[in-house]
């Protein structure tokens, strides 16, 4: 299990340039420090490396550097438990709770010695410069250096026994999981969370030969699967033109699940980036888009005009949003706690707890009884989201109708849309996991963690 980063143009190995600086130590210090970030304070990755409003460490980087920052930090993330138990095993005693500082380092070292393609040396000669420059962790330089060196001899027998006997998440997460799905299934999605998602899209018309020309298959579902790209996104063909938009193959399902829609008016509730959107659209809809944010809305402007695609677009907080006339179908794709994402987001299960899915669930609720009241009666509402806990999806659900007079379940039925048969759910939900989907190899298999209702208004 030996993960790339992107080539950097420059030596791994500390040297000296011209500002009397060591090269790549300023990358790991980025690495260290938005580590703490995400650990300590519970900061989502995504904000802290977005390249205009992230953290100041990593937009001084330049693109190769911020590019190894992030092989790191997901790298780290993904495999935190057993980076942690292999440094334990070289530890006298555990590191103290104040000595963050310290574990951050080891981690960022770690990451590069036993699943990235760094020279060993650099990435403890970085480590122990690294430790000698932090007045927290001066006095540690010998212990980082000792352990790092330990560590990289004994990678080669003790790295995959390490992997097969650990659970790569904080206990809330495993527990919860466990507790969901059962212990063989959680087992099988915490398996599938070691391995990077490949890349999904969703294409306009004629998915076969855009698998051909973006090198990948056609899944069940009729998305196109890439498994690595061999471009950046925009230097795909057919990016420029719009004939694809980039989305896992779970998140395009619940688009699906109004049948046909043509020349009926339908809202995309918290819209952004715009996805649905599109398949709404194409699907022959008048779309209305509704999401709170201002900058989120800019792009799915944005992303809908690469497409050559037009819906009305509404700035508003769904729970004020009240339009002069009532839709034909609703879609809600509810904010949640992004369970289901662990694969593309390792940092998820450390920035979140079980308070948040709770606190998440319950904004849910309240949020799919506002929109139950924007959709005409006889009209369909679909609700979804990317978590993968049944108070986020089934359980809130079953409550949901059982206390809402005017409103019906209506369960998606066998063979009513091509491919989705193995993620129905007894009640007729929808219900995908990450351990679903199991093809060639564990880089081209899985989902996205997605649960998806259809509900009908009644009164």
């Amino acid at each position: 299990m030996v993960v790339t980063p992107p080539r950097r143009g420059h030596s791994a190995y500390p040297e000296r340039n011209a500002g009397d600086e060591i090269a790549g130590l300023a990358a790991r210090k980025a690495a260290a420090r938005l580590l703490a970030a995400v650990i300590d304070a519970r900061t989502p990755l995504d904000g802290l490396s977005d390249n205009e409003h992230g953290h100041p460490q990593y937009k001084a980087l330049d693109s190769r550097d911020r590019a190894l920052v992030r092989a790191i930090l997901v790298t780290a993330l993904r495999h935190r438990m057993t980076i942690a138990g292999l440094l334990s095993k070289r530890l006298e005693k555990p590191l103290p709770p104040n000595a963050t500082a310290l574990s951050h380092i080891l981690h960022v070292a770690a990451a590069q010695i036993l699943f990235l393609d760094v020279p060993d040396s650099a990435a403890v000669d970085l480590a122990v410069t690294h430790a000698k420059s932090d007045p927290r962790t001066l006095r540690f330089s010998g212990l980082v250096n000792g352990v790092l060196r330990s560590l990289a001899r004994a990678k080669e027998a003790e790295l995959a026994p390490a992997l097969a006997a650990t659970n790569e998440a904080p206990q809330w997460f495993s527990e919860r999981l466990t507790a969901a799905c059962g212990a063989d299934k959680a087992r099988a999605i915490l398996a599938a969370h070691r391995h990077e998602a490949a890349v999904d899209f969703t294409v306009k018309a004629d998915p076969t030969l855009w698998a051909e020309r973006l090198g990948g298959i056609v899944l069940p579902t009729g998305t196109v699967r890439v498994e690595k790209l061999a471009a950046n996104v925009a230097d795909l063909p057919g990016f420029t033109d719009g004939a694809w938009w980039v989305q896992d193959a779970a998140a395009s399902l619940p688009a699906r699940l109004f049948g046909d829609i043509r020349g009926q008016r339908v809202a995309d509730l918290c819209a952004a980036p715009g996805g649905k959107t599109a398949q709404l659209i194409l699907a022959g809809a008048q779309v209305t888009a509704v999401d709170a944010s201002k900058n989120r809305l800019a792009r799915l402007k944005q992303n809908l005009d690469r497409l050559g695609l037009t819906a009305d677009l509404v700035q508003a907080d769904l729970l004020d949003y009240r339009p002069g006339h009532l839709f034909d179908a609703v879609l809600l794709d509810a904010p949640c706690s992004s369970t289901g994402t662990v694969r593309r987001h390792p940092d998820v299960p450390w920035t979140k707890t079980m308070a948040d899915v709770e606190k998440l669930a319950d904004l849910q609720r309240r949020l799919l009884a506002h929109a139950v009241g924007l959709v005409r009666s006889g009209g369909r509402i679909v609700f979804s989201n990317c978590s993968l806990d049944p108070i986020e999806g089934e359980e809130l659900c079953r409550a949901f109708l059982a206390g809402k007079p005017g409103v019906a379940a209506d369960p998606i039925r066998t063979g009513e849309f091509a491919g989705l048969d193995p993620f129905l759910t007894s009640d007729g939900t929808l219900r995908t996991t990450p351990a679903d989907l199991a093809l060639e190899s564990p880089g081209i298999s899985g989902l996205d963690g997605f649960f998806a209702a259809r509900m009908r208004r009644t009164d």
